[in-house]
């Protein structure tokens, strides 16, 4: 299985990311924090970040992605859920760099 470096560049952290993987699942084995009040179901907009480089390697959004993403603050054309942003392919560089935005709609959090 492929595996890609994921640079964070909100916290400077780096972890791998395997193709057919998510990035919070990649996250969360890794020990980088990414917020996830749902559990990773799609199910609320904690999970956002911003893909900043490899984007066109990533899995489409569904539709209920894109309903989630309504919510979250600060979305660009970049905004990706963690839990919905599946690898299909490595980037040409190898590298794929995302941001975690600082703030959380999540106000308690969770124990995941």
């Amino acid at each position: 299985m492929s595996k890609v470096s994921c640079k964070v560049r909100s916290n400077g952290r780096t972890f791998e990311l395997a193709v057919g993987e998510t990035i919070l699942h990649a996250a969360m084995a890794q020990g980088v924090e990414l917020d996830h009040a749902c559990g990773g179901v799609c199910a609320c907009s904690t999970c956002h970040v911003k893909i900043a480089v490899g984007k066109e390697c990533f899995s489409e959004p569904s539709e209920d992605e894109l309903d989630q993403l309504d919510e979250a603050r600060d979305v660009g054309l970049d905004s990706r859920l963690g839990c919905q942003a599946k690898l299909l392919r490595a980037p040409a560089g190898g590298t794929v760099e995302i941001t975690i935005p600082s703030w959380n709609v999540n106000a308690v959090r969770e124990g995941h």
